[in-house]
């Protein structure tokens, strides 16, 4: 086990990946939102008043994980090369999807997980005038690629 995030004195510090060879990363993350049929009915049929609330929540979570080392404390600035987010209608929900890339030193898991966060966020934030007690859950990493750690990938969730 690598006790690397702490320095000397305990205190918590970036870990250092100078040394670690760029490589190809990517990693998927997921969400949901659970909804009442209504609201679930008003995103589809593009009658929520502040716009169309899944091109809105794209855009939302791919300037999140543009930024996430600005939100995560210890996360490194990492040059993404690609940010896809998807959505699909479920019973009661909306399912959020998010692919990070990037050639570098390290993950994008955070960026992936971030990227989610803000879909959903988002999805909240435009229909909470119809429905106040939306639900946020299910967010994980899917998989990750690339890396001294190789590949994770969650059983029975790609």
């Amino acid at each position: 086990m690598d006790f690397t995030h702490f320095n000397e004195q305990g205190r918590a510090r970036m870990v250092d990946v100078t040394q670690k060879p760029a490589t190809d990363r990517v990693a998927i993350a997921a969400g949901r939102v659970y909804m009442r049929d209504e609201t679930l009915a008003a995103i589809k049929e593009g009658r929520v008043k502040k716009g169309d609330v899944l091109a809105v929540a794209q855009v939302a979570g791919i300037m999140a994980a543009k930024r996430t080392w600005e939100n995560i404390p210890m996360c490194h600035p990492v040059p993404l090369t690609g940010v896809d987010i998807a959505f699909e209608y479920e019973e009661n929900a909306v399912a959020i999807r998010a692919t990070a890339r990037c050639k570098a030193e390290t993950g994008v898991e955070m960026e992936a997980l971030s990227a989610v966060s803000a879909a959903a966020l988002t999805i909240y934030d435009m229909c909470k005038a119809l429905q106040r007690d939306m639900e946020i859950s299910d967010i994980r990493l899917l998989c990750k690629t690339g890396g001294k750690s190789g590949t994770f990938c969650r059983e029975g969730n790609i």
